[in-house]
């Protein structure tokens, strides 16, 4: 039954995640932390990180952490294959249809139009982990006491590295990772 579940969550993320693997964590992280409670919020975080820094897909890479953590391999394949299916369905009548249709103005417009909501999603993604990173309980604190300072110092100074110097993002990530383990050794 928990592969069925597995695979039907991952089915419905990979039908409405549109927009690449960021733009699918919101619904990643409802699937999996909200509505079953296969992992917490700081689980789901890790495997949000694991899931960015390896090769590959971003929501893929989640589906198959994810489904590795519930049910070891046979569910890490379930839920890749749910991830997949979808999309390759998705993508092969797509195609068809605007290799036939690709001169039509009303497809440009519904191009056009699904961008914003793209941007939305992964804004929403984005913000979700800032407030994981530097808000205990990854919500918006009611006081100063709650922020991890040493969380938001490394993630400016990471911001205005990336920014000013255009230093390769994973120089800036191993840096990030270095000064955490030598400052939160120390406080």
């Amino acid at each position: 039954m928990i592969y069925l579940q597995l695979f039907w969550s991952f089915f419905q993320i990979g039908l409405f995640s549109i927009g690449g693997g960021y733009a699918a964590m919101p619904l990643i992280q409802h699937q999996v932390v909200d509505l079953h409670g296969w992992l917490t919020m700081s689980q789901f975080a890790d495997i949000i990180t694991i899931s960015g820094m390896t090769p590959g897909p971003i929501a893929i890479n989640a589906a198959t952490f994810v489904g590795e953590q519930i049910c070891g391999l046979p569910g890490a394949l379930v839920a890749t294959a749910g991830c997949v299916f979808p999309s390759c369905v998705i993508v092969m009548t797509l195609a068809w249809l605007y290799y036939k249709y690709r001169s039509l103005e009303i497809l440009q417009g519904i191009l056009l139009g699904l961008r914003p909501a793209v941007v939305a999603m992964i804004a929403s993604a984005g913000l979700s982990l800032v407030f994981l990173a530097l808000f205990a309980g990854g919500v918006l604190p009611s006081s100063l006491d709650q922020v991890d300072w040493i969380a938001a110092g490394i993630f400016v100074g990471c911001l205005v590295v990336l920014r000013r110097w255009k230093t390769d993002p994973i120089a800036v990530m191993a840096g990030a990772g270095v000064a955490g383990w030598i400052l939160y050794s120390i406080f």
